[in-house]
């Protein structure tokens, strides 16, 4: 089980980057409190996304999280009314996929549906 993902955010973009990951579900959760002042903590059912704080924050070009969206339609709408910008990508396995960007640029798969089972 995957239990987070860590992405690099600035601290001016970690408010809206917070509401982005809401408007996918996740809600946010207090940081142990070593730590707390230099992350932001987001939960979904198991998973979490952590928000490391830093001035200058890597963004991969390619690279990113994908994430399950239930209502697919509903998410790509919500993300798009709150100004945010969503991508649409070619479906995989019969299934819509997007890509939505970050405050800072990192980009975020949102499929609606995951992949058929292997095996």
């Amino acid at each position: 089980m995957l239990h987070h993902v860590s992405l690099e955010v600035a601290p001016d973009d970690v408010e809206r980057s917070a509401e982005f990951f809401e408007l996918l579900g996740f809600r946010r959760l207090p940081a142990p409190e070593p730590i707390s002042p230099f992350v932001t903590w987001l939960e979904r059912g198991r998973n979490q996304i952590h928000f490391i704080h830093t001035p200058e924050p890597t963004t991969p070009l390619l690279g990113h999280p994908a994430l399950v969206a239930e209502d697919f339609d509903r998410t790509v709408a919500a993300l798009r009314g709150a100004g945010f910008q969503v991508e649409d990508a070619d479906e995989l396995w019969g299934e819509p996929r997007a890509f939505a960007l970050m405050p800072g640029g990192q980009r975020v798969e949102l499929m609606a549906a995951p992949p058929p089972p292997s095996g």
